[in-house]
């Protein structure tokens, strides 16, 4: 099996524990449950090669470069999700269960990004790393350039995402803020992020990438707004109570 899927598939494991663990704790883990993760599983492989696809548009390659498109990959995971969830009859939310199982399974599944793909752009920062000339899709591996550690970066992120989900847990009480803390916070990431990936530049030197979350931020910003005003984040934050 290649460096990539099998770190892709310890990370998937690892999530899968955090799952069950977190399921347990909150007495949440029931068919319904299990359900959604299975949409969830396949909701994922399906938006990663999808994703991969059009960035291809070549019906031989969707499931050859599918794979490891992250973006997609969550997009049709929490599809699948909704799906499952709509056909089973199931209306409670589950992301609060998702979101610290994701943030370590996406920790994990980097390592293979960052043994086997094009790291970032080319820096001067005195961290930058160098990358074998067999690279794929890597013009500064071929000039020994050193470049941004671009999933070095993600994996910090995500662990660090990982442990605070694991501490607001049990002190966010809304259903589903767990959940749109961590969506936000990996859509600001991943978006800043972008400019240090070595990813083609579509529009106003942006991404594809960032092309597809900027709308995404813009509605997580109203959508934390309105979670603040409401006082969701009210036990993770102290605020000053006017006289």
């Amino acid at each position: 099996m290649p460096t990539h899927e099998i770190f892709v598939a310890l990370g998937v494991a690892a999530a899968a524990v955090v799952f069950v663990r977190e399921g347990r704790r909150r007495g949440a883990l029931n068919e319904h449950a299990l359900m959604a993760v299975t949409g969830a599983l396949v909701g994922g492989a399906i938006g990663m090669r999808l994703a991969g696809w059009l960035e291809t548009l070549d019906l031989q390659d969707l499931w050859l470069y599918g794979s490891r498109s992250i973006l997609g990959g969550l997009t049709g995971a929490y599809l699948g999700v909704l799906i499952a969830k709509k056909l089973s009859g199931y209306k409670e939310r589950t992301g609060d269960l998702f979101a610290p199982a994701v943030a370590l399974g996406m920790a994990i599944g980097r390592i293979g990004c960052h043994l086997t793909e094009a790291p970032g752009r080319p820096t001067t920062l005195p961290w930058g790393i160098h990358a074998p000339a067999t690279t794929p899709e890597c013009p500064g591996c071929l000039t020994g350039e050193p470049m941004h550690p671009s999933f070095i970066y993600e994996i910090i992120f995500q662990l660090a995402a990982f442990a605070a989900l694991m501490w607001a847990r049990k002190r966010l009480t809304q259903p589903g803020e767990l959940f749109t803390l961590y969506l936000a916070a990996y859509a600001a990431f991943r978006f800043l992020v972008e400019f240090t990936r070595a990813n083609e530049t579509l529009w106003f030197d942006l991404t594809g990438p960032q092309c597809f979350l900027a709308p995404g931020l813009l509605l997580l910003t109203i959508r934390l707004a309105y979670g603040y005003r409401r006082g969701y984040y009210d036990p993770l934050i102290r605020r000053k109570v006017m006289a």
